[in-house]
């Protein structure tokens, strides 16, 4: 059945945002299996693509994608909200293509050249801001996010004033232009060791764990609309309610990051307090997707842009809340912090917060963008195997990595008969690090399988499928 592809022409430039952010996660998760082989065998790759290399593509392919993600669900999502056309369609196209070719020429610097070579040509000593985690990129890719991200922000923010004003909207703006201004502190380098981690987590913390789940709320309230016709006045409720306890938890939780970095020692309780209270919100956007998906009022026949919001809001409360409170209180994390528990929370949380959530508005918005309410039922049921294949996969990954850091911490933080060194403890790990790599390569198989669901069947069709869908409502 083919209906008019979108609501509004300026929605359909959210597909390039789309696409690549599809190949972009595709690569990140390449390179990721690159760093769980070269756990296992060190000179893997060596010395063409050494880890320090990797692990570098591997987080900034993950911010950059994400990125490219919010933008297209806000390229979609806030022209059908304000109930215009979006406000420059062409300066959406223009900021994408030079999103993509900075990020694609920062990835090949980071290859191609020694770090501190990249830091000496990008002009590092006019302005020190490399060499932090995340935040590796050079100089002149930094400015050009600010340059982009504002760019952006100036187009969709003129769409929201000229149009209908929504819940949804206003908090998916505040979450961008959180984000946008928080990357400042990017730029802030100082000598001292304390103030430049505060600072740092400034961006990283208040980034995952503050503005991202503004953006995040607002993108399943969005998909939560769209699939279930739930009544907005419900959904408003609920999602300012989150909202606040997200801003309230997260921005205070920050101080779990400052325990053992030299800040005062008031912040180990400030930390232990407020980031024990981090999982409410997360908790709530469950009971809200699940109570939704109950009063829901429309059987719409995108059925795995539904499982991937109810999915997204469960695997968010266990990887952000639950893995992130069993090594958040003070007294814990002194002996955890730093280990493989924390790769486990920040994998899942990850996931389940951030991944599932755009995938989610991609798996509603681009058959939409294609002409359709909804792909064909062989499809759909290719997307919901490849759910279930990376949800599992990283399901494994973060059980892997649980017990590798558990381990860890009796063999090198509190041995009873002396302390084994770093890389003794590694090689005790290694069963671990092979089950990780099962659950890795689940999980890319997963992923093919999503990329292969674009290529399946045709249209959904409401006469074989046998539901009746409201599309104006939809």
């Amino acid at each position: 059945m083919q209906v008019k592809s979108v609501k509004y022409a300026s929605q359909s430039v959210a597909k390039y945002y789309f696409v690549a952010a599809l190949v972009l996660f595709t690569a990140q998760i390449v390179f990721g299996l690159t760093l769980g082989l070269q756990y296992l065998l060190g000179d893997f790759l060596f010395p063409y693509i050494p880890f320090n290399q990797a692990r570098m593509v591997h987080t900034n392919l993950l911010i950059v994608w994400l990125l490219f993600g919010f933008q297209g669900a806000a390229y979609y999502m806030v022209p059908e909200e304000a109930e215009t056309e979006l406000y420059s369609p062409k300066l959406a196209l223009i900021l994408f293509w030079t999103f993509l070719v900075a990020g694609a020429l920062t990835i090949v610097g980071y290859l191609a050249v020694p770090y501190a070579k990249l830091a000496e040509l990008t002009g590092n000593d006019l302005l020190m801001t490399m060499g932090r985690e995340f935040l590796e990129q050079p100089l002149p890719t930094k400015l050009g996010i600010v340059v982009v991200m504002l760019g952006f922000l100036f187009n969709i923010t003129m769409t929201a004033l000229k149009g209908r004003k929504t819940s949804i909207s206003t908090v998916l703006l505040i979450g961008l232009w959180g984000l946008t201004l928080l990357f400042l502190f990017s730029f802030v380098n100082p000598h001292n060791l304390v103030r430049d981690k505060m600072y740092w987590w400034f961006v990283v913390h208040l980034w995952v764990e503050g503005t991202w789940e503004l953006i995040m709320g607002a993108l399943l309230a969005f998909v939560l609309v769209k699939t279930t016709g739930v009544d907005r006045e419900v959904i408003d409720k609920w999602l300012y309610v989150i909202i606040a306890m997200a801003l309230i938890t997260g921005i205070l939780g920050t101080g779990h990051h400052f325990f053992f970095i030299g800040m005062p020692g008031y912040w180990l309780w400030v930390g232990s307090v407020f980031s024990a209270l981090e999982p409410i919100p997360f908790f709530m956007m469950t009971v809200f997707a699940f109570n939704m998906v109950q009063r829901r009022r429309l059987d719409h026949p995108n059925q795995a842009a539904l499982l991937w919001a109810v999915g997204c809001s469960v695997t968010a409360f266990l990887g952000a809340g639950v893995w992130g409170f069993i090594h958040t209180l003070s007294p814990v994390n002194y002996y955890t912090h730093g280990t493989q528990i924390t790769a486990a929370h920040g994998h899942l949380a990850f996931y389940g917060a951030y991944v599932m959530v755009v995938i989610a508005i991609i798996s509603y918005a681009m058959p939409r963008l294609r002409g359709r309410v909804a792909n064909s039922q062989s499809a759909q049921s290719m997307e919901m195997w490849s759910f279930w294949l990376m949800s599992v996969g990283m399901a494994v990954m973060a059980l892997a990595l649980t017990g590798a850091g558990i381990l860890q911490v009796w063999l090198q933080r509190i041995p009873t008969t002396g302390a084994m060194s770093f890389m003794e403890t590694q090689d005790q790990l290694r069963f671990f690090y092979w089950v990780r790599m099962a659950g890795g390569v689940s999980f890319l198989l997963g992923l093919v399988a999503y990329l292969g669901s674009f290529f399946v069947g045709g249209a959904w069709d409401e006469n074989t499928d046998g539901r009746k869908l409201d599309l104006q409502r939809a």
